[in-house]
């Protein structure tokens, strides 16, 4: 997975948004000469005190807010990354809206998520599985068909690719990694 996040986030460039950072996984990955500005948004309180540290190291900003609710200007972002985070936030049309109006035009989502199982069968036990996972996992939902949630918001993906993930019970938790622009 980490191979992965390397490849997402090191197409980020110029001002940079991170939503749910967590405790900065992501953080080594960024290119530091592409990147001019990168903020860390984070509503956890207790995430947001681990992230400091190794925000401050790397010269990011931490910003307590959600993805539903961004505190930056229309326009003034160049990319906007979300690593497993858009399957949790209570509001994915809204995050999504958010997305798209702090990116400028062509400005690019960086999305690295567990998406809806395109075979029925496992998209039906994903259904299945929602209430319950919802509960235990810190709401996330496990059957978000995100690509197309973006594409409804206004993003065109240009690239994706299923991510392969080795657990138990993968295939009701496929993984993809794609690239999207701001239309």
């Amino acid at each position: 997975m980490r191979g992965w996040r390397r490849w997402l986030v090191g197409r980020a460039r110029g001002v940079v948004v991170e939503l749910g950072a967590g405790t900065g996984a992501n953080l080594p990955l960024y290119d530091r000469d592409a990147v001019e500005r990168l903020v860390l948004v984070e509503p956890s309180p207790a995430m947001r005190r681990r992230l400091a540290g190794p925000a401050a190291d790397a010269g990011a900003e931490v910003v307590d807010a959600t993805a539903e609710r961004l505190p930056l200007a229309d326009g003034t972002v160049d990319a906007l990354a979300a690593t497993l985070v858009l399957c949790s936030v209570p509001d994915l049309d809204r995050a999504l809206a958010e997305a798209h109006r702090v990116l400028r035009p062509g400005g690019l989502l960086l999305l690295l998520e567990h998406v809806r199982a395109a075979d029925p069968a496992h998209a039906r036990r994903q259904d299945r599985l929602d209430p319950a996972w919802r509960r235990i996992a810190q709401g996330c939902h496990p059957n978000r068909d995100t690509l197309a949630h973006a594409a409804a918001a206004g993003f065109a993906i240009v690239e994706h690719h299923p991510v392969p993930v080795t657990m138990p019970g993968a295939s009701l938790f496929p993984h993809v990694a794609a690239v999207a622009e701001r239309r």
